[in-house]
């Protein structure tokens, strides 16, 4: 991953010590914190990104809930932003309609188009060094381009 690393935001002296929080909303409880440990993991751990998982249904089985992104949301919001990447067809809904009410999420979330797994690592290493929300976002879209053979 080391060239695809390369391509990542550099933290540059001028940048605001709040990070961009990302939320990762999966179908499963288990899933979204995996994922969140890997990306914090992969991403040395240490000065990391506010990285949160939101998976799961509101009884803990499978299914996404509203109140459990939204209160991940918030938890990793510093100011800078905060990067929402998902699973699958009803976590995206459930994300779009939470944005258009406009009150249940930070004013500066936003949906990322990217995979989940892969974009979290982006997400989270672009976010570890400082990247703002936008540069999180396209860190975590490229991730749709990283090749496995």
């Amino acid at each position: 991953m080391s060239e695809q690393q390369d391509t990542l935001p550099q933290p540059s002296a001028g940048r605001p010590q709040a990070r961009v929080g990302i939320v990762l909303v999966s179908h499963s409880k288990e899933v979204a914190d995996s994922v969140a440990r890997l990306a914090v993991g992969l991403a040395a751990g240490r000065d990391s990104a506010p990285v949160e998982g939101a998976g799961g249904g509101p009884d803990g089985g499978l299914g996404t809930s509203a109140e459990l992104i939204s209160a991940a949301a918030h938890k990793v919001d510093t100011g800078a932003g905060v990067a929402i990447l998902v699973d699958l067809g009803s976590a995206v809904l459930t994300v779009k309609v939470l944005l258009a009410e406009g009150d249940e999420l930070p004013e500066n979330a936003q949906l990322v188009d990217a995979p989940l797994v892969e974009g979290a690592i982006a997400a989270v290493v672009a976010s570890a060094g400082g990247a703002d929300l936008e540069e999180v976002a396209a860190a975590a879209e490229e991730a749709y381009h990283f090749r496995k053979v």
